[in-house]
């Protein structure tokens, strides 16, 4: 075990795991500097860091039990912000590209030469205004750059049915 032997959150996070929610709150009261500090410096953005210290302090609701005391919580903590942080960085990324597609896809803009900005901010507003239903299979087939297939198997939908959502989505942004 090494450091874990000596992590000095070892009772709180045990007693967490068995519900005690004292506990799980003196937890979050402990490190919450630490998670948002390092999501900062990750990104460089205050509001970012307040996302992302939010994102982990719910996902810990779930996560708690995960931890196997290998290493200091201090330590399984930062892990999971890094991941948070790069996670957003992702979704990001995807939801970029996502626009810049669509916006070729609906006829809106010609394939990306970087002259045509209005059509990308347009674009990335309206898949904002999606449907969730929409919005996820766009970002699936599109963004991440699964068959209609494999989104299908995604979602737990027929492929047919995210056919016709790809189909509606490019009416709806054709406007």
């Amino acid at each position: 075990m090494g450091d874990a032997a000596k992590d000095p959150d070892a009772d709180l996070v045990a007693a967490a795991v068995a519900g005690d929610r004292a506990a799980f709150e003196q937890l979050l009261r402990r490190h919450y500097d630490r998670i948002h500090s390092l999501a900062w410096q990750l990104t460089g953005s205050r509001a970012d860091a307040d996302d992302i210290a939010q994102d982990v302090c719910c996902a810990l609701v779930g996560k708690l039990r995960t931890f196997r005391g290998e290493a200091k919580f201090s330590t399984w903590l930062c892990g999971i912000t890094v991941n948070a942080a790069r996670d957003l960085h992702r979704r990001r990324r995807s939801l970029r590209g996502l626009a810049d597609k669509l916006s070729v896809l609906a006829g809106l803009a010609a394939a990306p030469d970087g002259r045509d900005i209005y059509d990308s901010v347009w674009i990335e507003s309206q898949i904002a205004r999606l449907k969730p239903a929409y919005r996820e299979a766009a970002v699936l087939v599109i963004g991440q750059q699964l068959t209609h297939a494999e989104a299908a198997a995604v979602l737990g939908i027929a492929e047919a049915t995210v056919s016709w959502r790809m189909h509606e989505v490019r009416r709806l942004l054709s406007r």
